[in-house]
């Protein structure tokens, strides 16, 4: 495993050639050589470029507590507009987008790194935000966290319209009722039963 310093170069090398050539230039070559690193130092650690990349969107996600970060103030829509807002700037920003693209055509056909993605981002990510709709009230917090961020990854992935703030907003409200239509609906099942 490359050492923190290392690993910081590599990424910085791999995500400065992004933003020099375009994705399609990157190279282990050429991040080597950026780093200021051999070849071999790369390959130790990372088998290729879509697993170095991943590793730069991995320590981007990484917050000091290691967890990551969902907005808690207290009032659960505006958390969920605002979480909602800063995953779309994060799929959609110039510096980002490119990356994710990247491995998220990387992961279709690399199993290891399709497993890496799930385990250390993805998972991570929806547990974070599930506790935070758990804390919020919300009695299946799981299916609400892929009602509220599956659409989006959705739309982004298929370039399908724009995420202006009305689309943001409606998003949330929609999902919001989806899992209040859910728990009333189940505890309309739960006490028919009794």
């Amino acid at each position: 495993m490359a050492s923190t310093r290392t690993r910081a170069r590599v990424h910085e090398a791999a995500l400065a050639l992004v933003g020099d050539a375009g994705i399609a230039k990157v190279t282990m070559e050429g991040i080597a050589a950026r780093a200021g690193v051999g070849k071999q130092t790369l390959y130790r650690t990372w088998p290729s470029t879509s697993t170095i990349l991943f590793d730069a969107l991995l320590a981007r996600s990484e917050t000091a507590e290691g967890v990551v970060a969902v907005p808690d103030s207290g009032d659960l829509r505006s958390d969920l507009l605002l979480l909602v807002q800063q995953t779309i700037h994060e799929l959609t920003s110039p510096a980002t987008e490119p990356l994710l693209r990247t491995v998220t055509a990387a992961i279709q056909t690399d199993s290891d790194l399709a497993r890496q993605y799930r385990d250390l981002l993805l998972e991570p990510q929806m547990s974070a935000v599930a506790q935070r709709l758990e804390r919020g009230g919300v009695t299946e917090p799981d299916a609400a966290a892929e009602l509220l961020l599956g659409p989006v990854l959705h739309r982004w992935l298929l370039r399908r319209g724009t995420f202006d703030h009305g689309w943001m907003e409606d998003h949330v409200d929609r999902t919001l009722r989806g899992v209040a239509w859910r728990s009333t609906d189940q505890m309309s099942s739960t006490s028919r039963r009794s």
